[in-house]
């Protein structure tokens, strides 16, 4: 008879956050294994101490390397592919011995876990299973009592190990964001919420639900303060421009300067066909919204939000437009060739007849035609009440 093995998730810090289950287990575990830095402590077994039994082995696992530099002929992959693979064969030998074994992790095992390297060496030979836990970003979102994303919002976890530039365009085009494995990477991170317009409603969080635990807004964070087990919140209702249809509406009695409407023409694909006046706008805009191809079309930048969506939902992406023109925002609502040629002008303006935010840019309908010469409407900037 062989053990069982156990990747067991104790949570983001607070023991009382421990599963039933995971404290069941970690409470009749022969074998309880964690894993720990250089000269540290492990924070899982802090977490879970008062549940070992009297006579558990206990296995350390110590990271040969974290942040430093390694000698290691493989580099840093290479010495924690080593790493894994004696802890492997130490954890092998007790279920091989009968002996049950528990590997801690902290948050949830399989989220960003070291178990997870230590599952696909073992579970193919031995009875194992996985036991979840809260996640770090859960007990944050409890912390600062932050709606973290509604109804059909995006949330996208990210490490904030990535380059600053794909940093900054996955922020733009996420409702909701979790930002994980800061430290030393908080200053890139930071600057990437900047580029993104995301600063603006952005928590951060210390040791979520330990005593030592520090919440603050992002903007006034020190990062020479910042250690890795802290987490960046970007909720999805501070997408700029978001508006909701299930949160009490807020009648807007004067317009804001500079919000609008543009249905903008791209022309039939080559750049150097796009008019003038289309380049303007969408340099501009704040928010380009339109059919998924169309607004691949438009070049990511700093501050920019793209609302890509499917083929045949024409009046709820016009609607959308016009929400966040309300809110506020400067708005390009994209179409190939020309936008009143089959395109989103007709749907824009039956969604918001009448409303003085909205205009359209004409764009070459198909190669070698001329700009259309229908009339356009003039960028309306008087005051007065905006309607949807």
């Amino acid at each position: 008879m062989t053990g069982r093995l156990s990747g067991v998730g104790v949570g983001p810090g607070d023991p009382e956050l421990i599963t039933l289950k995971a404290a069941r287990l970690i409470g009749a575990a022969q074998v309880i294994a964690y894993h720990q830095g250089v000269g540290k402590q492990s924070n899982a077994r802090r977490i879970a101490a008062g549940l070992f039994p009297d006579d558990v082995i206990e296995e350390a696992l110590v990271y040969p390397v974290t942040t430093q530099s390694t000698e290691h002929p493989g580099g840093y992959a290479g010495a924690m592919a080593d790493f894994y693979a004696e802890a492997a064969e130490r954890l092998r030998a007790h279920l091989r011995a009968g002996r049950d074994v528990v590997v801690l992790a902290e948050g949830d095992p399989m989220l960003y876990g070291s178990f997870m390297y230590l599952h696909d060496r073992l579970a193919g030979e031995f009875d194992t299973q996985v036991v979840a836990g809260v996640p770090a970003f859960a007990a944050a979102t409890a912390t600062t009592a932050l709606p973290l994303v509604r109804q059909t919002d995006v949330l996208t976890v990210l490490p904030g190990t990535l380059p600053e530039p794909e940093l900054a365009r996955r922020l733009a085009d996420t409702d909701g964001a979790v930002i994980m494995k800061l430290g030393r990477t908080f200053t890139k991170v930071r600057s990437a919420l900047e580029q993104a317009g995301r600063v603006e409603g952005s928590w951060y969080v210390e040791r979520a639900s330990m005593t030592a635990e520090r919440v603050l807004p992002v903007a006034d964070v020190d990062p020479a303060t910042v250690p890795y087990f802290s987490i960046v919140l970007v909720p999805g209702d501070t997408r700029p421009g978001v508006a909701r249809y299930d949160l009490p509406a807020t009648r807007v009695t004067e317009p804001y300067p500079g919000a609008e409407v543009v249905v903008v023409g791209l022309g039939p694909g080559p750049d150097r066909w796009l008019s003038p006046e289309a380049s303007q706008v969408l340099a501009e805009a704040g928010h380009v919204v339109g059919y998924g191809p169309y607004v691949q079309r438009v070049a990511k930048r700093p501050g920019l939000v793209r609302h890509a969506s499917g083929n045949t939902v024409e009046l709820e992406r016009a609607r959308q437009a016009l929400d966040l023109a309300v809110a506020g925002e400067r708005v390009a609502v994209v179409s190939g060739g020309d936008a009143g040629v089959f395109g989103m002008a007709s749907a824009v303006f039956e969604a918001g007849v009448d409303n003085p935010l909205l205009s359209v840019s004409p764009s070459v309908s198909y190669p070698g035609s001329p700009p259309s010469r229908r009339s356009r409407r003039a960028r309306a900037r008087r005051s007065g009440p905006i309607s949807r």
